[in-house]
């Protein structure tokens, strides 16, 4: 049932996730690797006519070059740079760490540095953890009341909500009005926007004051606001900039606020991703099913089992109990049903319809099973279930 879904859903992502691994790395070596030959080329060249015209040794010259790199994973550069580890610099470096983007160009060189590392990331990243899930939760809160708000002004143009915002109509597109919610398209768009517009100002500012491309600016904004810190370009580095501490203000909020927006963005891709695995999952349940009905009917074509040929759902315990009973027993073509037997093999349906009668007897219910399922946000997980309550939460009467 819903273990066997679940285990069928993690095994496709992970196979998918690994072809994606393939073809990333196939990709990157096609277009890496020659320059990185040329490269080695060029130094090799460089290295030996250093030492041909100051004369020494191969061996010499890379013992001072392995003493150079320990002194530069110190912090120790060719070109002056601001101390790392001063307050400024170490307020810098816990920013990295707590929020797990990890530059890699600081780094705690001491043993202590590095056992308190150890527990302060342990408490900071799950702390910055939570905030980004609460920020996400809010994001999703007033991105939902500003669609509906939209979506009710639609309405009242056609005609059909009334200007005054009561439900005294009775039709069906004011009945569903109160549980409706935004398609996760629509936030997914609007993330990929507001991510967008944050990169491209946080590049302009880049730009002048790093002395970056305008691309290079594009490509350390998506490194560093997506957590994943290479440490090639890494912002503030420099020992004096124009305006300092009004740099250093600025570059620490579009950290925050791109690191933010883009986790949300991520969570909601998730989303669709999920959707996109239960959609091929349907596929192929779909062919195996026909596949196994053809092969039943064409073994016994003049057998009918009304409890077996249903459609696949998630069924209760109850269900189960009559599908054991003698009512789903085998009949033949021309066997009738007696009611007794209807009633039993239509128990759900019947007790579903018996609670909408009822439901709509005492007003109208929010239509919240089925709204979810059309615009995408049903289950999920953490971040991901944090995003269907506060959905569920927005979706207020009017």
């Amino acid at each position: 049932g819903r273990l066997n879904a679940d285990n069928a859903r993690f095994l496709l992502l992970a196979v998918l996730i690994v072809l994606y691994m393939l073809c990333g790395a196939a990709v990157f070596s096609a277009i890496e690797l020659p320059t990185e030959r040329e490269a080695k080329e060029r130094w090799e060249e460089r290295l030996e006519n250093f030492t041909r015209r100051h004369n020494l040794s191969r061996a010499e010259l890379r013992r001072f070059l392995r003493e150079y790199e320990e002194a530069s994973v110190a912090g120790i550069r060719v070109d002056d740079i601001r101390p790392r580890w001063d307050f400024t610099g170490a307020f810098y470096f816990v920013g990295t760490v707590v929020s797990t983007i990890g530059f890699g160009m600081t780094t705690p060189a001491t043993v202590g540095g590095k056992i308190f590392l150890i527990f302060y990331g342990l408490i900071g990243c799950a702390g910055t953890i939570l905030f980004f899930n609460l920020f996400l939760e809010r994001l999703i809160t007033v991105i939902a009341y500003v669609m509906k708000s939209c979506h009710e002004r639609q309405l009242r143009r056609k005609g059909v909500l009334p200007h005054n915002g009561r439900r005294g109509s009775g039709t069906s597109e004011v009945d569903s009005l109160a549980g409706w919610k935004p398609s996760v398209y629509y936030v997914m768009l609007i993330l990929c926007v507001a991510s967008l517009i944050i990169s491209c100002c946080a590049s302009a500012m880049y730009t002048p004051i790093e002395g970056w491309s305008y691309f290079d600016s594009l490509y350390f904004c998506f490194v560093a606001f997506s957590t994943i810190g290479f440490g090639d370009l890494v912002s503030s580095q420099n020992m004096k900039y124009e305006s300092q501490g009004l740099y250093r203000f600025g570059n620490f909020v579009f950290i925050l606020m791109g690191v933010c927006c883009i986790y949300s963005l991520f969570n909601v891709i998730s989303i669709v991703i999920k959707q996109s695995i239960n959609w091929i999952l349907k596929k192929l349940d779909c062919r195996c099913c026909h596949r196994c009905q053809r092969k039943l009917f064409r073994s016994r074509r003049n057998v009918v089992m009304p409890g077996n040929v249903r459609s696949r759902r998630n069924i209760s315990i109850e269900t189960d109990v009559v599908n054991e009973s003698d009512t789903d027993g085998r009949r033949l073509s021309g066997e009738m049903i007696s009611m007794k037997d209807f009633l039993a093999s239509n128990k759900v349906s019947l007790a579903i319809m018996q609670k909408q009668l009822s439901e709509t007897a005492n007003g109208y219910p929010r239509q919240m099973s089925s709204n979810s399922k059309q615009n995408g946000f049903s289950g999920g997980v953490g971040a991901l279930a944090i995003m269907n309550n506060r959905l569920a939460e927005t979706s207020v009467d009017r």
